[in-house]
């Protein structure tokens, strides 16, 4: 009797062992704001340096659109998710999520308005009657922030333009302006200098109208019931990426960042603001 008491609490242990090694996987997504070729590409090298931090499965989540980051991540179907500074609010209204860590750039981030070079336009005026895209709906700088600032001059985007698109990703956005498919249009700084140092912006084509003014955006944000120590444990591993080390910098320049620092829920405030400002907010 001893024997089987002994044999079933082993395979008792050997169950709860492998349930707690299939259970000890971190699920990440991302904002779909580039192609989601190149989400996959940035993140590969980074998901295998947090498994190796923080010694377990690091699975990306892949999704279709900016609102299904939200919903998965307030519904608990993913642990982690880098957002826009728009998106972080609209996870806060609607559930527990904690923002762990931003670059350092993100805490004075822009947006660029870009022009087709055959529209001829040498100030954001000149866009009057013109048709314009922004990125996704939801996007903090493809479209809250440069709405807002657009507001802040007086120009109301639905009656100022002769039409108002939506590409859904930075990258497209750039694609429609060259393309000539709409005259101008807004989008992420990081990726436009990302695109230009490439060589992927046609200068003939496409040139930079004008810049907004700073304002916090991205950051990496957990669920809010997620294991604090654990939470914990994600920030030293960001914070710990030293652009000293060649390995480390790979990544960091992969996330177009110099470095990753401490974040929190008030340095979104703003971003709230802006929204309710924009009547983004329902």
């Amino acid at each position: 009797m001893k024997t089987l008491k002994l044999t079933l609490a082993t395979a008792l242990l050997a169950v709860s062992a492998l349930a707690s090694a299939e259970e000890a996987v971190l699920k990440v997504s991302a904002i779909p704001d580039e192609a989601p070729t190149e989400l996959q590409r940035k993140f590969a090298p980074l998901g295998q340096y947090l498994e190796k931090e923080l010694g377990m499965k690091v699975q990306f989540v892949p999704v279709t659109d900016y609102a299904a980051v939200v919903t998965a991540l307030n519904s608990d179907k993913i642990d982690m998710a880098w957002l826009g500074g728009f998106t972080f609010v609209q996870a806060s209204l609607h559930g527990k999520v904690v923002p762990l860590v931003q670059r350092e750039e993100d805490s004075k981030f822009t947006a660029k308005f870009i022009v087709n070079t055959a529209v001829g336009a040498k100030s954001l005026q000149d866009l009057k009657g013109k048709s314009f895209a922004f990125g996704s709906a939801s996007s903090t700088s493809g479209h809250l922030m440069p709405r807002y600032f657009l507001q802040k001059e007086g120009i109301k985007p639905e009656t100022f333009f002769k039409n108002v698109a939506y590409s859904g990703a930075h990258d497209a956005t750039v694609a429609w302006v060259a393309s000539g498919k709409v005259d101008a249009g807004a989008l992420n700084a990081s990726v436009w200098e990302k695109l230009v140092q490439s060589g992927k912006v046609d200068g003939s084509k496409v040139k930079l109208l004008a810049t907004t003014p700073p304002f916090y955006d991205y950051n990496w944000t957990v669920r809010g019931n997620l294991d604090k120590k654990l939470q914990a444990r994600i920030s030293a591993a960001f914070l710990k990426l030293d652009p000293k080390n060649p390995q480390d910098k790979a990544i960091l320049d992969l996330q177009r960042a110099s470095r990753f620092i401490p974040t929190k829920a008030d340095n979104y405030k703003g971003i709230e603001a802006a929204a309710e400002a924009a009547g983004l907010l329902k």
